[in-house]
C-alpha cells in the first residue's frame, strides 16, 4: 500500500480533494473504491445511474477521523466513477467536526444532502447541502443548521403522497416531517418509541432495551415501510423493521447482515435498480483496514415472496454487472472497477484525474464490450517527468497485449496532450486493464481514454457518441433546434436536446455515408427521453442509393428505464443495391412533437 503521497504537500495542499493510496494485489470487484478508505453509503437512482454518496475515513485513523464527503457514480453496478469531494466540513461555516454518515436525495430539480457534523461548542447538529448536480458542487442551503443538539445519521425519504421525512439517532430514534422546501420542518422532532415488539431485544443491557443503534435507512416497497438500521453494538449486525405506515408502528423482523467484515461498525443503504435490489454495507476488507478505516461494498440479492429479507453476507465478488461499458464513447479515467496503485486527484481540466502512476501500478475496468474489433486507443495523459506506457491488456494484468501507448513528457502534471496508437485482438466483451510500465517514480496523469475502429470494424460509427463534446458531429434531421443540455443526462455530464420539431420524423441525426459498409449487421443503442413521458421513439438510417430512398429501422426493441429514459437497442442488417449517395442516422419518434433529449448513442 502507497501511504502517503508520492508528489509533495505542496500539491495536496494546492488541490485539497487529493485521494490517496492503496493495493497493488489483484482481487475481486468489492469493496468497490479502492483508492480511498469510504464508509456509511447512501445510493440513489438518478436518470439511469446510481450515485454513492458516502464519508471518508481518513488514513491511519484511531477514531473516526472524517473531514468530506464523496461521490461516486455507476451505470453498471460494478465500474464506478469517482467525482472527488463536492462537499466538506469546510462547507458549512459553523461546523468545526466529524463530517459523518449522511443522505442526498432529489426533489423538484434539486438535491438535498442531509448531514451530522459537530459545533465548536461540541454539540451535534445536522446540516443540509444543496445543488443543482447529483455530483455537486453543494453548499451551504440554509448557512446554519437545519435541527440543532441533534443526533447523527440523517435518513431521508418522501412518500408517495410528497410528504417528507427526515429520520436520525443514536442512542434514540427520531423524525421530523420536512416542508416542500426539503430545508425546514413542521412541528418538532418526533420521538420514536424504542419498543422491543418494534426493534427487538437487546440481551444484557438495561439502559439500551432494543436493538436499534443507528443509521436508519427507511424507504417504501409494495406499500410496506421498511427501516434497515445498524443493530446491537458492537461490533454491530443489520437487522430491519417494518410499518403500515412512515412514522409506525414498527415491528421487528430480523438480521439481513450478521456480523462480519473486520469493522465494529455497518451502515446499510438499499435501492431498486434497472431490475435488481442491491444492498450496500461497509467493512474493513481493504489493506489496513479496520473500524475506523471502512470500505463501501455492494451486494445483489432478491426479496423473498413475502417482502422480507433474505440474510445477505459480505462477498469480495460483488454484484453482477449490468450490461457492458462502450468502449467507443470517451470513458473517464476514474471509471473502475479495481484499482492496483493508483491515486485520484481533480483535474485543471474538469472532474477527476488518475495521478501517482507508477511502474505496475494498473487499472480493471470490468465488461468492456469492443464488439467485433477496435483498431486504435487514445487517451488524455500529462507528465512532469519522462512519461510512460499504457499497456492495454485483456483479461487479466499480465492477459493478452492487445496494444500499448507510449506517454511522453509534457512539462507538467497538470498540462495535457492526447497520444494515440494501433491495436491488434482487441474484440469481444473482456475485462479491460491499463497496465502502466516506466521508470521510477511516478509516471504521468491520465484523464480519460476510448477506443476508434474502422468502418466494419466494431467502433462507433457516430461521432460525439456520448455527447460530452456537445452537439458537435450532430445535426437537425427535419426541422427544430438542436442544443447541449446539463439539466438532464443520461450519463456524464451532457445529453442532447431538440425543441421545436414540426414532425414526428424530426430529430438528431448525423451523416454517415462513409462510414457503412455494405451489408454489415449493426448493432445500435440510443437512450432517449421526451419532457411529457417516455417516447414511442425509433432510430433510423436513411439510405440514399440509385436515386430512392430507404428507411432502416435500426432499434426494434425497447428497454424502458424506470427514471425516464428509453434505451433503444436492436441489432438490424444494413444493405443497398448500386452506389450510396447518402445516409443518415437520426433519432426519431412514432407520433408526436416533443422536445427530444438524446443521450450515450453508439452504432456498432
Amino acid at each position: 500500500m502507497k501511504l502517503v503521497s508520492r508528489r509533495g504537500i505542496a500539491l495536496i495542499t494546492s488541490l485539497l480533494c487529493v485521494t490517496t493510496f492503496l493495493p497493488a494485489v489483484a482481487r475481486a470487484d468489492n469493496p468497490i473504491v479502492q483508492t480511498i478508505y469510504t464508509a456509511d453509503p447512501a445510493p440513489l437512482v438518478h436518470n439511469g445511474r446510481v450515485y454513492l454518496y458516502t464519508g471518508h475515513d481518513e488514513d491511519g485513523s484511531t477514531w473516526f477521523t472524517m473531514r468530506e464527503w464523496r461521490v461516486w457514480s455507476s451505470a453498471d453496478m460494478v465500474n464506478w466513477t469517482d467525482h472527488g469531494s463536492p462537499m466538506s466540513l469546510s462547507t458549512f461555516s459553523w461546523a468545526s467536526a466529524d463530517a459523518w454518515a449522511g443522505q442526498a436525495i432529489e426533489r423538484n430539480g434539486k438535491f438535498y444532502w442531509y448531514v451530522p457534523v459537530r459545533r465548536s461548542n461540541g454539540s451535534q447538529a445536522i446540516g443540509v447541502g444543496v445543488s443543482d448536480s447529483p455530483t455537486g458542487p453543494f453548499r451551504d442551503a440554509l448557512g446554519r443548521p437545519l435541527i440543532e443538539n441533534a443526533e447523527i445519521d440523517p435518513s431521508v425519504f418522501i412518500d408517495d403522497d410528497g410528504q417528507a421525512y427526515l429520520y436520525y439517532g443514536n442512542p434514540n430514534l427520531w423524525y421530523v416531517r420536512l416542508n416542500a422546501d426539503m430545508i425546514s420542518y413542521s412541528g418538532s422532532p418526533t420521538r420514536i418509541p424504542l419498543t422491543t415488539a418494534g426493534f427487538g431485544a437487546r440481551s444484557g443491557s438495561t439502559s439500551r432495551p432494543t436493538l436499534y443503534e443507528e443509521g436508519p435507512w427507511v424507504y417504501k416497497r409494495n406499500g410496506l415501510y421498511y427501516m434497515v438500521f445498524a443493530a446491537e453494538c458492537c461490533s454491530e449486525y443489520i437487522a430491519y423493521s417494518t410499518a403500515p405506515g412512515p412514522t409506525g408502528p414498527w415491528t421487528y423482523r430480523g438480521t439481513i447482515m450478521p456480523r462480519q467484515g473486520g469493522s465494529f461498525t455497518n451502515h446499510a443503504g438499499v435501492i431498486d435498480f434497472n431490475g435488481g435490489s442491491y444492498f450496500f454495507y461497509h467493512n474493513g476488507a481493504l489493506p489496513g483496514g479496520g473500524g475506523f478505516t471502512r470500505s463501501v461494498a455492494v451486494e445483489r440479492f432478491a426479496y423473498n415472496a413475502n417482502g422480507t429479507f433474505p440474510t445477505i453476507n459480505m462477498t469480495t465478488v460483488g454484484p453482477p454487472q449490468v450490461g457492458t461499458l462502450n468502449p467507443y464513447v470517451r470513458q473517464e479515467a476514474e471509471t473502475i472497477a479495481w484499482a492496483s496503485g493508483v491515486e485520484t486527484e481533480p483535474s485543471t481540466e474538469g472532474g477527476m484525474n488518475v495521478g501517482w502512476i507508477e511502474n505496475g501500478d494498473s487499472i480493471k475496468v470490468k465488461g468492456v464490450n469492443f464488439g467485433t474489433g477496435a483498431t486504435s486507443f487514445s487517451a488524455r495523459v500529462a507528465s512532469a517527468t519522462s512519461g510512460g506506457n499504457i499497456e492495454l491488456r485483456l483479461g487479466s494484468a499480465t492477459g493478452t497485449l492487445v496494444g500499448t501507448c507510449r506517454v511522453p513528457g509534457t512539462g507538467g502534471w497538470q498540462t495535457w496532450t492526447t497520444v494515440s496508437c494501433s491495436l491488434n485482438g482487441a474484440a469481444g466483451t473482456h475485462d479491460l486493464y491499463l497496465r502502466f510500465t516506466g521508470g521510477g517514480g511516478s509516471l504521468f496523469n491520465l484523464n480519460w481514454w476510448q477506443f476508434s475502429g474502422t468502418p466494419g470494424g466494431g467502433g462507433n460509427v457516430l461521432t460525439n457518441g456520448d455527447t460530452e463534446g456537445g452537439a458537435t458531429g450532430w445535426s437537425v434531421f427535419g426541422s427544430g433546434t438542436l442544443s447541449s443540455n446539463t439539466a438532464v443526462t443520461h450519463g456524464g455530464t451532457r445529453s442532447l436536446l431538440i425543441t421545436g420539431r414540426t414532425g414526428s420524423w424530426n430529430g438528431p441525426g448525423q451523416d454517415v455515408t462513409a462510414k457503412l459498409t455494405n451489408g454489415k449487421s449493426y448493432t445500435t443503442n440510443v437512450w432517449v427521453r421526451t419532457q411529457s413521458g417516455t417516447p414511442s421513439a425509433k432510430a433510423t438510417l436513411a439510405l440514399t442509393a440509385n436515386g430512392s430512398t430507404s428507411y432502416v429501422q435500426l432499434t426494434p426493441a425497447a428497454t424502458v428505464n424506470a427514471n425516464g429514459w428509453t434505451l433503444l437497442t436492436g441489432t438490424a442488417t444494413v444493405s443497398w443495391t448500386g452506389t450510396l449517395s447518402g445516409a443518415t442516422f437520426y433519432v426519431e419518434t412514432a407520433a408526436g412533437t416533443d422536445n427530444l433529449y438524446v443521450d450515450d448513442v453508439s452504432m456498432q
